[in-house]
Parts: structure tokens; C-alpha cells; sequence
């Protein structure tokens, strides 16, 4: 049955069907560990992109069982899953274009890519990020994240901010003041180690994707379709001046 899907590469929306995507199940048949008996399930599948194709694979650690005594295992149809990780890529990070400085798309893969290993890591990555952003992006800094957001806000409510910076997205990143142990550290430097749950450190990187969209590809867009428009321009007017009227003649003499 074909399931729409997004490339983690290239992004393309696009239906999988049985032609670019496989699974296979794996028992381990050996002495059974703490757990219980287990087994492996792959799943991966292949970008339709002709300019992509790459592999998307992901693997999973699930409960199997034992049948015709200790003989042979199998699956139950909705085993219980101990263990998915994503193998390739590595992180569920989306692709960013190079417009966006490096060091912010580093930060914002990086946070991705460790998100369930370590929460706290990722979470401490996502808001230097954000820091970084508003400083390279609304040229404000300050001493904390905590004062740049309040700067920003005090901006956007004196409609002084920077062109781009709507106040949804500045609702949106004071909303997170308030999100649990995110909120409680605002307001001490952005290297403090923050305890949070996949969920918060999720909540923040969803903010910065947000952000990268709003921010940095809009003004890019509007960049691109403005510099369009005057090229457009001028290549009329360089039509305008080369034109020449026609020459009307004088009646002849008889």
C-alpha cells in the first residue's frame, strides 16, 4: 500500500510504494537476554528524486517469541518495541539552505541529532541557536537570551523590528519562557546545561525551523522576487532608450 513520505535529504513530498521501500524482521535465537527474547526489524526506502535517491534507513529492537518449544521465534503482529533508531541519515534534522550562516545550521543539526540521546544537550545546542539568530538576524545583544528576547519583544511592540520579524514569531519564542525547566533558565547564560524531555527539546527545535522559514528564507525570497522586478525594469527601459521612432518622409519634389 503507498504512504506519503517526505525525503530527509532533499524534502520532496512524494507516495512510496512496494517498488522503493522494503522491511525485514531478524530473531535472534540465542540464550534470552534480561529482556526477554528479541529480534531486529529494518525498514528503509529510497528518494523517487532522480537528483536525490538516497536511502533512508531506520532499525528496531522488538520482543519476539518462542514457538514449537525453543525451536523457532517469531513476531507478534504488534510486538513491543524496545530500541528505533534512525541510521541513515543520523538525525531527523531538515535540510536548510546555505543562506542560513553555518554556525546557526550546525547548532540546529546538532541539536536534532542528539535530541533523544540527550535531551539536555540538545536543548542547550537549540537555544544558542536561537541566540545566534537573533543576534545575527535582529542585531541585538545582550547578556542573556532572557534580555534579547525582551529587547526584541519591546522592538516588535514599538513596530521598530527588524523587516521579517512578525510578532507571532516573537510570541512564539517568549511563549517558550514559560515552557518548564526552558523557561526556568532563561536567564543564565546560554551554556547552562538545561534538564528537559525529548518533548521540550523538540518544542525548541521546532521553534528554530520556524524561525529559519520565517526569518531568513523570507527575506531571501523577497530579495530574489525585489531584485526580479528591477532587473525586469531595466531591461525595459534599456529597450525604451535603444528605441528608435521611425523616420517620417518629407513629400517629394514633383
Amino acid at each position: 500500500m503507498a504512504f506519503n513520505w517526505t525525503c530527509p535529504y532533499c524534502a520532496r513530498h512524494q507516495s512510496v510504494t512496494t517498488a522503493s521501500c522494503a522491511a525485514d524482521r531478524f530473531c535472534f535465537k540465542m540464550d534470552d537476554p534480561d529482556i526477554g527474547p528479541i529480534g531486529l526489524h529494518g525498514f528503509a526506502i529510497t528518494c523517487a528524486n532522480p537528483k536525490c535517491k538516497k536511502a533512508t534507513v531506520r532499525a528496531s529492537i522488538l520482543a519476539a517469541k518462542w514457538y514449537n518449544g525453543r525451536s523457532d521465534m517469531y513476531f507478534e503482529e504488534r510486538a513491543k518495541t524496545f530500541l528505533t533508531v534512525q541510521l541513515m541519515p543520523d538525525s531527523f534534522a531538515k535540510p536548510q539552505p546555505d543562506f542560513i550562516p553555518s554556525p546557526l545550521r550546525e547548532d540546529y543539526e546538532e541539536a536534532c541529532r542528539i535530541r533523544d540521546l540527550s535531551p539536555k544537550a540538545s536543548a542547550t545546542l537549540s537555544r544558542r541557536c536561537l541566540q545566534g539568530m537573533i543576534r545575527d538576524f535582529c542585531k541585538i545583544s545582550k547578556v542573556t537570551l532572557f534580555e534579547e528576547i525582551s529587547t526584541l519583544k519591546a522592538l516588535v511592540e514599538a513596530d521598530k523590528a527588524p523587516q521579517g520579524v512578525s510578532l507571532d514569531s516573537v510570541e512564539a519564542i517568549d511563549h517558550v519562557r514559560g515552557v518548564g525547566n526552558i523557561g526556568a533558565h532563561m536567564e543564565k547564560d546560554i551554556n547552562h546545561i538545561v534538564p528537559v524531555d525529548p518533548q521540550e527539546a523538540q518544542l525548541l527545535i521546532e521553534l528554530i525551523e520556524s524561525l529559519f522559514e520565517e526569518w531568513y528564507v523570507a527575506r531571501e525570497k523577497r530579495a530574489t522576487r525585489f531584485s526580479e522586478i528591477k532587473a525586469l525594469a531595466n531591461s525595459k527601459k534599456e529597450l525604451i532608450a535603444n528605441h528608435k521612432a521611425p523616420q517620417i518622409e518629407g513629400p517629394k519634389n514633383q
